[in-house]
């Protein structure tokens, strides 16, 4: 297999796949090279490994090893340097029947440098380097609350996850005069600081200690959110998180989203909206101008080929090979490649379009 350079999301799936594998003995081979380092070096070590392979007892296993080795080995000797931010190399049987052998190998260029030497021969590929690449830097609060209901959660790159959900049980107005209702409105106020005391406890369980917290979003009719923002009832430390407060009536689940929605201004960098902005621009040229926008493999071809493709999408669920073929030709036609997901409504419909799409710069 070529060798694959692989985007941030692309990253992701790929480490759900390989996490999938699992050798019958210790037969499965991880090579991490960093970048700069001389790859003839490794290839010596791998050929010296080669003969410590004959002492494996094990006939099916020895030749399995054998067999890995030699294919990775045959993979470096096609480079004369180290890709510019190293390389990463698995070789094995992953073959799921009992008594069957099939021996494949990948070999990536990772969205960031590789900074380990590594080879190990074991059951499971060595996979930690790079999941560590595709770990969420950041995540954001999100609070959607009135006197009545209140729902916390989180967008963690592209995901929205619910964490909690909350009823305070105050009653509804009721018709009375002079006493009564300055008495109800006293036990309602009670009740209602009671709530967002509650609410602020369940933040603070929440994110206190998250030191991947990046910011605090409320939302939630007036007076409500402004009531709890200024009453100042979360910690400091979280207090001094809050980015924003935005009005919106729904405080469920729903209105995470819609609260996220609301926050472009706050977001604007965030991964979810940058994703939902590059689909919501690619559907929107799709309706207008479909003649400019391809989504069959071919056709996005021919428009790379002529170099009129001014973004090149792809989903992280496309074809590797495929997609890798395009993005060839994309860099060297100086195309704006952008990876999108499937979590969000815009990425998982582009997925059931296909999963690939182009926006030209000019008609052809």
């Amino acid at each position: 297999m070529a060798l694959q350079k692989l985007t941030r999301s692309e990253l992701e799936a790929f480490l759900k796949e390989m996490g999938k594998h699992r050798g019958r003995a210790t037969e499965l081979i991880t090579v991490y090279i960093p970048s700069g380092y001389d790859i003839n070096v490794v290839s010596r070590q791998l050929e010296g490994e080669k003969s410590t392979a004959k002492n494996i007892k094990s006939t099916a296993t020895r030749k399995n090893v054998t067999e890995s080795l030699e294919k990775i080995v045959r993979v470096l000797k096609e480079y004369q340097v180290t890709p510019p931010k190293g390389v990463a190399i698995f070789a094995g049987n992953v073959s799921p029947v009992e008594g069957q052998t099939d021996i494949q190998s990948w070999e990536i260029e990772p969205p960031e440098e590789v900074r380990i030497r590594l080879y190990r021969c074991d059951k499971e590929f060595v996979l930690e380097p790079l999941e560590s690449m595709v770990e969420i830097s950041e995540i954001y609060a999100l609070i959607v609350m009135d006197r009545k209901e209140a729902t916390i959660g989180q967008l963690v790159g592209k995901r929205i996850e619910m964490l909690q959900n909350m009823t305070s049980g105050i009653p509804g107005k009721v018709k009375a005069g002079g006493q009564s209702a300055q008495r109800f409105h006293r036990i309602t106020e009670g009740l209602t600081k009671d709530f967002y005391k509650r609410i602020a406890e369940e933040t603070k369980k929440c994110f206190y200690e998250n030191t991947k917290l990046k910011g605090i979003i409320i939302g939630g009719p007036i007076p409500t959110k402004d009531e709890f923002v200024d009453g100042e009832y979360l910690p400091t430390q979280l207090q001094d998180k809050v980015i924003g407060v935005k009005d919106q009536g729904d405080t469920s689940e729903t209105g995470l989203k819609e609260l996220v929605g609301l926050s472009e201004d706050l977001l604007a960098n965030q991964e979810i909206i940058r994703e939902r902005k590059i689909l919501e621009n690619f559907f929107d040229n799709l309706g207008s101008k479909p003649e400019t926008t391809p989504y069959h493999f071919e056709d996005v071809m021919k428009a790379l080929k002529f170099g009129a493709v001014d973004i090149l999408i792809l989903s992280k669920k496309y074809d590797i090979l495929k997609g890798n073929e395009l993005k060839e030709i994309a860099e060297q036609m100086g195309t704006t490649i952008e990876v999108v997901s499937t979590e969000t409504t815009e990425g998982d419909q582009f997925w059931k379009l296909g999963g690939l799409g182009a926006i030209q710069r000019f008609k052809i």
